[in-house]
């Protein structure tokens, strides 16, 4: 890695540079760093004369700052405005930019059934992403040892190593506390295999560690998409709204934005959803993908199914939400039953979450997002039916498979921007 504080006269950043927090600063001056590094970080290029007008700082305030912060390894120089035709007339202006590839971050979706991983640099962009199938029934000691491997893994296709990383967040499919831990379940120990104290494991290799419930991570990345939507540059690293991001697999996990602010709960269980146990027309916390699934291979067995429906000659195996989502769209009827079917209970799930939480929308995110048009369709005629006053916009998430990794990834670079000046990678 490159000398803290190395400049550069090109349009490029240099490929990797060292991020260091010695001599922390301290009082105002560490105040005004702050704001200074947050409008570079949400800004392709800033002058000083732009930090100057932002910020209300003196220019020698403002370019003392700059150079700490390029000592620092979190800003870089560009040419100035004249050099690249911007400017013709009066002083060159001095320009600015984050250090993206000084460090990066890691978001990991470590899943029931898979561990999904990527690199990002300082400002989201993926430098190297990694998918791994593992055993759904493994024990906790199991899966620390998957995981470990495929971060090694991960950093080995992006050549980096420990040092080359600020921050990771993992999300995993339960309830995390503000330290990591998930609770103990009453009726299994489900929660502690699929959360084996991650935090301790990851820590262990210099990074600062964020463990999150899958849902939770999923809202953080729907959050990012909608300020990201704003006309404003200076918003555009803020949630907005109320909403609810809904992974709807093989079970229901809720992610609560209300107000711009992620809800968690003390024990950081409030996505859970048990509660819908007690729902009439829906009684468990099955998602769409179990739904479908258990539709079709129950219409199967009680023969209504006809006979030239796909769903009946198709190897069980093969039954599966997608198949049919994939019959519906092609107009099969028996398709087309199973999917009105979960519409309805799928509606009932949403006029309770949407009415108890009062939110604008709901989020339907996962791997099934991308599928369910024809779904989602139905399910809004449904919802119109269920509730007394406006209903919420339930919509596909467009991120598909990749939304908890990329949730994981914003929230590991929301940890770095809230701790730049006291993290190093020395």
């Amino acid at each position: 890695m490159g000398k803290p504080g190395r400049r550069t006269t090109s349009s490029e950043e240099p490929a990797m540079t060292t991020i260091t927090g010695s001599s922390p600063l301290v009082g105002t001056r560490r105040l005004n760093a702050e704001v200074v590094l947050r409008r570079a970080w949400w800004a392709e290029a800033v002058t000083a004369s732009d930090l100057i007008g932002s910020t209300g700082l003196t220019r020698s305030t403002v370019i003392s700052l700059c150079d700490e912060l390029i000592e620092r390894g979190w800003l870089t120089v560009l040419p100035d405005a004249r050099a690249t035709g911007e400017q013709r007339a009066g002083r060159p202006a001095r320009r600015y930019a984050l250090a993206s590839s000084a460090a990066h971050v890691m978001g990991v979706d470590a899943g029931r059934h898979q561990v999904t991983c990527i690199i990002a640099d300082l400002r989201g962009r993926p430098v190297a992403r990694l998918v791994r199938r593992v055993d759904p029934d493994g024990s906790a000691e199991a899966r620390r040892a998957d995981v470990s491997r495929i971060v090694d893994e991960v950093l080995a296709q992006a050549s980096m190593g420990d040092a080359d990383v600020l921050a990771v967040a993992i999300g995993v499919p339960a309830p995390a506390d503000a330290r990591g831990r998930s609770p103990r379940e009453a009726d299994g120990d489900f929660w502690e295999r699929v959360n084996p104290d991650y935090a301790g494991l990851l820590s262990r290799r210099g990074w600062a560690v964020v463990v999150e419930n899958d849902a939770n991570l999923a809202a953080v990345a729907e959050a990012a998409v909608l300020a990201r939507s704003s006309t404003d540059p200076a918003e555009a690293h803020r949630p907005r709204g109320s909403f609810i991001a809904l992974l709807a697999g093989e079970r229901f996990g809720a992610g609560f934005v209300l107000d711009g602010a992620l809800v968690r709960g003390s024990r950081g269980a409030a996505g859970e959803m048990r509660l819908l146990d007690l729902v009439q027309g829906v009684g468990s916390a099955d998602g769409l993908g179990a739904i479908l699934r258990d539709g079709a291979r129950a219409a199967r067995t009680l023969g209504t199914l006809p006979p030239s429906s796909p769903l009946a000659t198709a190897p069980s195996a093969d039954l599966d939400a997608q198949a049919v989502l994939s019959a519906a769209d092609a107009g099969d009827a028996g398709a087309l039953a199973i999917v009105e079917d979960a519409a309805e209970r799928f509606a009932r799930v949403c006029a309770v979450l949407g009415g108890m939480l009062d939110v604008d929308r709901i989020v339907v995110a996962g791997a099934v997002a991308p599928s369910i048009d024809l779904l989602l369709e139905r399910t809004r005629e449904w919802l119109a039916r269920f509730t007394h006053r406006e209903a919420p916009v339930v919509v596909a998430s467009t991120l598909g498979d990749a939304v908890v990794t990329l949730g994981a990834v914003e929230r590991a670079l929301t940890h770095v921007r809230e701790h730049a000046l006291d993290l190093s990678t020395r």
